[in-house]
């Protein structure tokens, strides 16, 4: 199913733990890492779709999850030709993308990558919200940066973190500090704030922006073994 330019509707998901950390896939058999994403079937909504691809990448269910917000608009990524299969060449151009960002409610345990026959994961771990660029394919890249940037003003107050701590923080600058530079994001955010779109707060209004200096990474195999401690 695509739109008169060729782009096929999409959804997109970041799904947040309790530390505002990110659910990071590894795409299976691959080295590149990418959040879920899957394509709007005929008759769907873009809420109805984001569900169930959470449900085949991913094993969670609605009741796993909460609604944070959305991105207002579609965003779009155009597919080099030699990705496209030579049938689909001329016509399909790529994906526009209504992005979600979403809040754990359930464990991690509740998480599965072989939910179906056809997994897109073969490993998972928790990363820091701005996630590193470099390990998403070329192309989505600026798709990327767009959803962060639009939903990072509707983070909620990160569980589990000592407000002294961050108060004693704020002075810092640099990657990993809580200071004011920090909370707005990474420098090339930062410098495409004033075009960014405002997002669609779901289930109440924006939150106060504290990023997170440590991050544990569980990394889960496909087979299920048990989450173990990155260094």
């Amino acid at each position: 199913m695509l739109d008169r330019e060729g782009f096929r509707p999409n959804v997109g998901i970041i799904l947040l733990n309790q530390r505002n950390q990110v659910f990071w896939g590894k795409r299976i058999r691959t080295h590149s890492w990418q959040f879920p994403q899957g394509g709007i079937k005929h008759g769907e909504s873009p809420e109805q779709a984001m569900f169930r691809e959470l449900h085949e990448e991913v094993g969670l269910r609605p009741d796993h999850v909460r609604i944070v917000a959305r991105t207002r608009d579609w965003l779009r990524y155009e597919v080099p030709q030699h990705f496209i299969r030579r049938d689909a060449r001329g016509h399909y151009r790529g994906q526009k993308q209504i992005w979600f960002l979403l809040q754990l409610t359930g464990r991690d345990c509740d998480m599965n990558l072989r939910a179906t026959s056809h997994p897109e994961f073969d490993a998972w771990r928790w990363n820091e919200y701005w996630v590193p660029l470099e390990a998403v394919i070329e192309f989505k890249r600026d798709v990327y940066q767009t959803a962060l940037t639009e939903l990072a003003r509707f983070l909620p107050p990160p569980k589990g973190q000592n407000r002294y701590l961050r108060g004693n923080m704020r002075g810092r600058t640099g990657p990993g500090s809580h200071g004011p530079d920090d909370a707005s994001g990474p420098p090339q955010a930062r410098d495409r704030d004033g075009d960014a779109r405002m997002g669609v707060a779901v289930t109440g209004g924006a939150a106060t922006i504290i990023s997170t200096t440590t991050v544990e990474l569980l990394e889960v195999d496909i087979w299920g073994a048990a989450p173990s401690p990155q260094g």
